[in-house]
């Protein structure tokens, strides 16, 4: 199986990718949205569109000290233009004043209305924090109990940590997409991106458990039991039980991935199409989802194959180097 032979290779591709996904959140950062940080976000759509400069110096005449705020191009449905301007969290006057200029300029109509305070978007921050820790430790405390008695020749928490590995490496790549758009478009953090990456967390996981789960299959088929009985202090009688592989381990997990490599291929290809329809043909406030969910199956697809089971054949044949005795020359 070309995973296991060119593990090597894979696993120095996802190391690169990781990193360089790891860099770009550390340079250009995430452009957090009013979800998360509070503020207040108006939709206008005008039939005879002002400029972008003429539009932003109109909110800025609009409301006394308002600080900083932006205006970006938008759609609607309906055709025309539209202007999405973010601001801080107004007050009811405030608000007023802003929607009566902007309406007034051009003839324009207040599509939709959000205001978050800071305090709800801190609140939210936090629980998406937390959404993404409880989801990720469920996963290993999974993993390692289903994997439980299979100790030959990786414990079975190996293998819920080797799942974690790979669900970081689906989880940096969407966000470093999203950290791109929001450098380069402007496009900011929102529920709907949270949404996407326990999306993504869900599907890569699925993915790697089912290779996982034949590599479990494969092991206990081709393993011989021994079993010893030792006495403890006390009289106590204690019956040890002990495995040895009749077949090499790499060759194991790579049938493993070769039996469900059709499977993951036809699972990710019909994703993906389902994803680009929604991109394509889906709203603009749905495009943004489809396309972090895309970047994330591609990732979750390609570490499902490449990363986890390359990664516990490293491991073992590592584990099994450290254990060989060393020979000594006389």
């Amino acid at each position: 199986m070309f995973a296991i032979t060119y593990r090597k290779v894979l696993l120095a591709i996802a190391g690169v990718v990781m990193i360089g996904s790891a860099l770009i959140i550390a340079i250009f950062g995430l452009k957090l949205g009013i979800d998360f940080k509070g503020g207040a976000l108006t939709e206008v759509s005008y039939q005879e569109p002002p400029t972008q400069e003429r539009l932003e110096m109109v909110v800025n005449e609009a409301v006394t000290d308002l600080g900083g705020f932006s205006v970006r191009a938008s759609e609607v449905d309906a055709g025309g233009a539209a202007y999405l301007i973010r601001t801080r969290d107004l007050t009811d006057e405030e608000r007023r004043s802003l929607h009566g200029a902007i309406v007034a300029e051009g003839s324009g109509t207040i599509e939709r209305f959000t205001s978050i305070g800071p305090v709800i978007g801190q609140e939210l921050r936090d629980k998406a924090g937390w959404a993404i820790f409880s989801v990720v430790s469920i996963i290993v405390i999974y993993v390692a109990f289903a994997f439980a008695g299979i100790g030959v020749p990786v414990s079975s928490w190996t293998y819920g940590l080797v799942t974690i590995f790979v669900l970081v490496h689906d989880v940096l790549v969407p966000a470093a997409l999203m950290s791109i758009l929001g450098y380069a478009a402007g496009i900011e953090v929102d529920v709907l991106f949270v949404m996407a990456l326990l999306a993504v967390l869900g599907y890569s996981v699925n993915d790697t458990i089912v290779v996982f789960d034949r590599v479990r299959e494969n092991l206990k088929q081709n393993r011989t039991e021994h079993r010893k009985k030792h006495t403890e202090p006390g009289g106590l009688e204690r019956e040890e039980v002990t495995y040895t592989l009749t077949r090499p381990y790499d060759e194991l997990v790579g049938e493993a991935v070769q039996g469900t490599l059709a499977r993951s291929i036809n699972t990710s290809v019909t994703t993906l199409i389902v994803l680009a329809a929604l991109y394509l043909f889906g709203g603009s406030v749905t495009q943004t989802f489809a396309l972090i969910l895309f970047a994330g199956v591609l990732a979750g697809t390609y570490s499902s194959v490449c990363i986890a089971s390359p990664l516990v054949v490293t491991y073992a044949a590592y584990k099994a180097q450290q254990a060989s005795p060393i020979k000594t020359k006389k």
